[in-house]
């Protein structure tokens, strides 16, 4: 039969159609997401078979068969290489120097598998994929999380659905040793499975720090063992409570992923939740003498505030295992404290006169001596540092207001503070576009200082808040916008290419949603599911 050429007519038809397709979101090869600190590549291509590949200890690991932490990740990772692929899987068996497999992980150092993570560990890796045996070198087991998930994003399924790596060698370690997101379960309340569902994503892109902003005004889901009517009355209802049991999954949830659990407590504003179900905790509010039944912050000048604060915290000093406790401290009104006749005797016997600064310094440094006879360390807003309360030296301050945020970095760290920058990363905000843009090319030293002073910036948060925010949104509203924090706080200062950014968290958005993550489009197209 003769093969006549296409008419003229069908060929614009298809010139049409080619221009209106929709530009592919993610191809099948590999996207580091974020990028590591040394990769080199090269063309050569090994292949995986599921039923032929195995993840396992090498033989000079000082984690052993027994460390139910790695374990637990090795199988987690397995099916994120494989279990989530759909369609055909290719070959089982591959000639031979083409196949890989192994993955053999050695943890050089004494193991921490029972242990929490914490601020300095050590999450640096080598990763070496050679055929037939890939090799993950890490100090501890914290680097061979970090190292686990670089080599499930380098594997990849051909266009005949082989499973497909490049032979490779990576050395990898953070920029920055606090990389966290925060969530807020107190304006709207997060069920612990959307919660446990955040920090798989956090895994997947190398964050370490879940810090709970766990109560606020609006409600008191955090169930205390200690005062159980602070959740009985002050939650939004019995339902709408994180129960010790709870609180303890999410702990280990986030250990097994080596993430650090940061709860905050904010006090002595932000608090009216609290005042539900610990009578005479918050100030009477007053118009002259006459009490109007409404109530401010947290009454500081009687003792039983401190005898309930201090019971309160040697509870979540107990609970929750991370070295650090969030104080909060910010945005505290004071029209409450200054209509208060109590109040305004106890100003005139402490010398106060009528700066409530002094008076709102005076609660924080009883709270933080309270905390520091605990064995925790502190963070607190920006607001406790400019309000010039006393500090233990080691306190951590968190910047969050954006207008001037360098400067306030500039005399945070030269008043020799560590320092924690949120500023630039209220996710909350939403603007219609490619917002990811400007949280990428944030640098978190791009300020005046010393070495020094530039030193003591442990790293960054991404917020958000929870006014607008609840299980329905939560996820597409964080990923893949923090992705772009996470990039910012992982790699090395230089990465800064926007459009090979773009390229390859498209790519790194597909692979999360593959993954079960709800993570919303960076623009037009549409994920490869090959």
């Amino acid at each position: 039969m003769e093969q006549r050429p296409p008419s003229p007519h069908r060929l614009q038809l298809l010139a049409l159609l080619l221009a209106l397709a929709p530009r592919v979101a993610a191809g099948p090869e590999p996207a580091l997401w974020p990028l590591p600190l040394s990769v080199e590549t090269s063309p050569k291509l090994l292949r995986l078979a599921p039923t032929d590949f195995s993840i396992g200890h090498g033989p000079s690991s000082s984690a052993g068969p027994s460390c139910a932490l790695l374990q637990e990740a090795f199988r987690r990772y397995y099916g994120y290489i494989f279990g989530f692929h759909k369609g055909h899987h290719g070959p089982d068996h591959f000639p031979d120097g083409t196949q890989l497999q192994q993955l053999h992980v050695s943890i050089v150092l004494e193991s921490e598998c029972d242990a929490f993570p914490i601020v300095s560990s050590d999450e640096s890796y080598t990763l070496l994929v050679k055929g037939p045996i890939a090799f993950l070198k890490a100090n501890k087991v914290w680097g061979a999380l970090r190292g686990l998930e670089t080599f499930s994003q380098l594997v990849y399924q051909d266009s005949y659905g082989t499973f497909t790596i490049n032979e490779s060698k990576i050395v990898d370690s953070p920029r920055f040793p606090h990389r966290g997101i925060l969530i807020d379960t107190s304006r709207h309340y997060l069920p612990v499975k959307v919660i446990l569902k955040t920090l798989d994503a956090m895994a997947f892109n190398k964050f370490n720090v879940l810090h709970w902003h766990i109560v606020d005004d609006e409600s008191f889901p955090y169930q205390s063992t200690s005062f159980p009517q602070l959740s009985n009355k002050g939650s939004y209802s019995f339902v709408h409570i994180y129960t010790p049991n709870n609180v303890r999954m999410v702990i280990e949830y986030a250990r097994l992923r080596g993430i650090r659990v940061l709860p905050e407590f904010d006090t002595p504003g932000h608090t009216q939740s609290w005042g539900k179900g610990q009578e005479n905790l918050l100030t009477p509010c007053y118009n002259g003498q006459k009490p109007l039944n409404t109530f401010g912050p947290i009454n500081p000048v009687l003792n039983t505030t401190y005898s309930f604060l201090t019971t309160f915290f040697q509870e979540i000093s107990k609970v929750f295992p991370d070295q650090f406790i969030h104080l909060g401290g910010d945005e505290v009104e004071f029209n409450c404290w200054q209509s208060n006749p109590q109040i305004q005797d106890f100003m005139k016997r402490q010398g106060f006169g009528k700066d409530f600064n002094k008076l709102e310094s005076f609660y924080i440094k009883k709270l933080l001596d309270t905390i520091a006879t605990m064995n925790k360390g502190t963070i607190v807003w920006q607001e406790v540092f400019d309000n010039k309360v006393k500090l233990h030296p080691n306190t951590v301050i968190q910047v969050w207001k954006n207008n001037g945020y360098p400067e306030e970095l500039h005399q945070v760290t030269e008043s020799g503070f560590p320092t924690i920058l949120s500023s630039p990363w209220y996710l909350d905000y939403i603007s219609y576009g490619q917002d990811w843009r400007k949280y990428y090319n944030v640098e978190p030293l791009d300020f005046s200082g010393s070495e020094e002073q530039k030193n003591l910036v442990i790293g960054g948060e991404a917020c958000l808040w929870g006014e607008y925010v609840d299980a329905t949104n939560l996820t597409p509203r964080l990923w893949p916008r923090a992705s772009a924090v996470g990039e910012r706080l992982w790699s090395h200062k230089d990465v800064r290419d926007i459009e090979d950014a773009y390229d390859r968290l498209t790519k790194h958005r597909c692979r999360m949603v593959r993954r079960g993550i709800a993570a919303q489009p960076l623009y037009t197209g549409y994920c490869n599911q090959n």
